[in-house]
């Protein structure tokens, strides 16, 4: 069985917060080239050479990017990687993981140019 695209996934998604979802997925993959995508942990990921990022889509109130180092947090210090983040989005939940939420549109092109360099940044140093 073939497994499901990103594109069929969303098709078929319920969220009440679509939209945005198919927006934060349009500002990744812009970030860079040879970011690819598929379903991990039923949701769209983004992947280079090892997935690091997910949309956490639990929530109904926001949409989650996750950032990670492939599926195992390797280091639990909060102090994070060294990304520059002048607009203040990420939580930092361990060194190599970190999170930034978007609730509406708005936030969202507000935000673009910082969550694409943001992207850059991560993907620069895996």
């Amino acid at each position: 069985m073939k497994p499901e695209t990103v594109d069929e996934y969303l098709h078929k998604l319920k969220h009440p917060l679509k939209r945005e979802i198919e927006a934060v997925r349009r500002i990744i993959l812009e970030a860079h080239p040879t970011i690819r995508e598929g379903i991990k942990w039923n949701a769209p990921s983004f992947y280079v050479k090892e997935y690091f990022a997910t949309a956490g889509l639990r929530s109904k109130d926001f949409v989650h990017v996750v950032f990670h180092r492939g599926a195992k947090v390797k280091d639990d210090t909060t102090k994070g990687m060294k990304i520059s983040d002048p607009k203040g989005l990420l939580e930092w939940h361990a060194k190599e993981r970190c999170s930034a939420k978007f609730h509406d549109m708005r936030e969202i092109e507000k935000n673009k140019s910082a969550l694409q360099s943001i992207v850059k940044q991560w993907i620069k140093q895996m």
